[in-house]
């Protein structure tokens, strides 16, 4: 399941590209407009400027903003920045696949099928993809 963590980072990258006019934004006009805690959205950053996925200076004029083009990013890796492997199950999360049962087990198959699946699928995704095009509803 992906968490809060990862679903709000996606919103964050989201909100700056739509709102990306050349100079950072404020972590709190972020917060405001996704509704999501300032403290909160502080941790999240955090991890994301030190995965290099985002640039922030602080102070008057301060905030974050992205370090490519909305593009260039895909939803896969910034979810696996948040959340880790995305692997259905322990023994295909590492890099290798110690398990002993490797050889034998019928199951291995299936979770690698879905895991490609699934790797697939948010690799596939770019940032620009998810970002507001749509027309609004005039009911």
């Amino acid at each position: 399941m992906i968490s809060t963590r990862g679903r709000y980072a996606i919103r964050v990258m989201i909100d700056l590209a739509e709102h990306e006019n050349g100079s950072y934004v404020p972590l709190k006009d972020i917060a405001a407009r996704q509704e999501i805690s300032k403290k909160y959205l502080e941790i999240i950053v955090k991890d994301m400027v030190a995965g290099g996925l985002l640039t922030g200076a602080s102070g008057k004029g301060g905030g974050y903003k992205l370090c490519r083009k909305p593009e260039e990013y895909t939803v896969g890796e910034i979810l696996e920045l948040m959340e880790g492997t995305l692997s259905s199950v322990a023994c295909l999360a590492g890099k290798t696949n110690d398990c002993p049962r490797k050889a034998t087990c019928q199951t291995l198959p299936m979770w690698a099928d879905y895991d490609n699946m699934v790797h697939d699928f948010f690799y596939g995704k770019k940032l620009s993809d998810l970002m507001e095009t749509h027309v609004s509803d005039p009911a």
